[in-house]
């Protein structure tokens, strides 16, 4: 996408905007700042923009923008195969499968190895039955996992059938164990690394992770908010 040469009548027409998401933002964050700049460079009012598939705020990368009458694209796009890199912590669990909760349990890797680590990538290969996690933004009868979760009700969160397609370990640093996978759309990496833990009579949680590609997408060709925002006229 050539930026600099759009204009607004583009962007209402459609345009697919690759942006390479911020740490610690929200999806909705993104959308929201990528819209208000839209509406501020051309003096418009409305226009339609949204995301095709979220990525949770302690994730960073490919973050596929949709606006004006591509949002209708969005289905398509969130259907695609989708590629990560991340870094598991073996040793410890927390509620979240990742870091925005406190480690809950801890346990001795003293004896774990790496060929053990190898061997354990190829239980997730194929079609998986994953349970997502409770700290999540899946409903259950109208609310939301993880209000549940922080209001401490137990919930029942039924299995899904995921596919992973690839699963390789890229390096082993213990604690740190650094991975490439590419799944199907609703794949949760933090539920795998809660099971790859399971898998290795431990425990395990997300530490990092980097989304990099969409289908056809790569975060290669995404820019930053800020390198967005200056190639939009002033």
């Amino acid at each position: 996408m050539n930026t600099k040469t759009l204009q607004a009548e583009d962007y209402k027409e459609g345009q697919v905007i690759l942006i390479d998401k911020p740490l610690e933002w929200t999806s909705f964050q993104a959308v929201n700042k990528v819209r208000w700049l839209i509406k501020k460079s051309f003096g418009i009012k409305k226009i339609k923009v949204g995301h095709a598939g979220t990525l949770d705020p302690l994730a960073t990368g490919l973050l596929i923008i949709c606006s004006g009458k591509f949002t209708k694209r969005i289905d398509t796009f969130q259907a695609q195969e989708k590629e990560y890199t991340g870094t598991f912590t073996l040793g410890a669990t927390t509620p979240s499968y990742d870091l925005e909760t406190e480690i809950d349990q801890t346990f001795d890797i003293s004896e774990i190895t790496s060929e053990e680590i190898k061997k354990a990538t190829k239980q997730f290969i194929g079609e998986i039955q994953q349970q997502p996690p409770v700290f999540s933004a899946l409903k259950k009868e109208g609310k939301r996992l993880y209000e549940y979760a922080r209001n401490g009700e137990e919930v029942e969160i039924p299995f899904r059938t995921v596919t992973v397609s690839e699963f390789e370990i890229t390096k082993i640093d213990l604690p740190k164990v650094d991975f490439r996978i590419v799944c199907s759309k609703g794949t949760y990496i933090r539920s795998l690394a809660n099971d790859f833990g399971k898998a290795l009579n431990n425990g395990a949680h997300l530490s990092a992770l980097r989304r990099t590609k969409i289908g056809d997408f790569s975060v290669k060709n995404a820019v930053g908010i800020e390198a967005f925002e200056t190639s939009l006229p002033r």
